[in-house]
């Protein structure tokens, strides 16, 4: 940063052009230092989602699975960046964005997230991907009858989720019953 600003200092300021640019070019420079020192701090509700996503994926076994499962995340998510940081505490999962169905089909996920990707898509992309044991979980989702295994639910400052056994019985992966419970008696807030 020390060189940055001696070059600057040679600039010659007899013009006036220049004389206004100086200052404009500092804060430039400051402002793509300090970014990182800036960076936005997950709120309570980014918290949750990244707490309950990860403790589902804690909680789900896969068969032939050695490593950390791979969570694709669709990019249409809200909460895409709260899955993808690491800040905080560690995360169950390697996250990986996605953008399409065929990213989807073009990575090895062993978890897929859900944005704003409706139901009836997510049953497609179930249908593709059915030789394969994936665990599927939506935040835009609220009946939870078809699609993802597992839905979150947002109220107010509250996120829960519902389960969906038919979904989760057809994706080849095993979820704690003691999660299961949670879902029924409402207490996995």
């Amino acid at each position: 940063m020390d060189v940055e600003i001696k070059a600057l200092r040679r600039i010659p300021m007899s013009n006036p052009f220049l004389k206004l640019l100086y200052p404009l070019l500092l804060a430039l420079i400051f402002c793509a230092l300090s970014r990182p020192l800036f960076a936005a701090t997950l709120s309570d509700i980014d918290k949750s989602v990244r707490s309950m996503v990860s403790g589902i994926i804690g909680y789900t076994h896969w068969p032939q699975l050695i490593q950390q499962p791979t969570l694709c995340i669709f990019a249409t998510s809200r909460y895409r960046d709260a899955l993808s940081s690491a800040e905080g505490f560690p995360l169950t999962y390697k996250p990986i964005m996605v953008h399409s169905s065929q990213d989807v089909r073009n990575t090895e996920c062993d978890a897929i997230y859900f944005g704003q990707e409706l139901p009836d898509q997510q049953v497609e992309l179930q249908n593709m991907l059915n030789k394969k044991p994936v665990l599927f979980i939506s935040e835009q989702n609220a009946e939870c009858r078809i699609g993802s295994s597992f839905c979150l639910l947002f109220n107010a400052d509250k996120v829960t989720f519902a389960v969906n056994l038919d979904s989760l019985s057809r994706s080849g992966v095993r979820v704690n019953p003691d999660v299961l419970m949670l879902a029924r008696n409402k207490k996995h807030e």
